[in-house]
């Protein structure tokens, strides 16, 4: 269930090995659209925090904020909601 879940959302599990500590390490990836879900965003990668910061988003901890999407979450910061579409896939390594 899990997987179809991650499946639908676009979120890819990948394994990665650091040479440093011989460890293997998941790598999450994921594509995002106006439509994603900010707390969907979070749990695949925290650090994605900061782009959210930089445009205004400081309740990132809110349970209203973790529910929205970025479309509405940008509409009610006043934001661009593609600049920061295009910065959330340009983390994750979309193009």
């Amino acid at each position: 269930m899990l997987d179809l879940f991650k499946e639908l959302f676009g979120i890819k599990k990948e394994q990665d090995t650091d040479n440093n500590e011989n460890e293997t390490k998941e790598i999450t990836t994921m594509i995002v659209t106006k439509k994603t879900n900010i707390g969907d965003i979070l749990d695949a990668d925290m650090t994605t925090g900061k782009y959210f910061m930089e445009i205004g988003m400081h309740c990132l901890g809110c349970p209203s904020a973790r529910g929205e999407n970025i479309e509405q979450a940008c509409w009610a910061h006043g934001t661009n909601a593609d600049e920061l579409v295009e910065k959330l896939n340009a983390h994750f390594g979309n193009k």
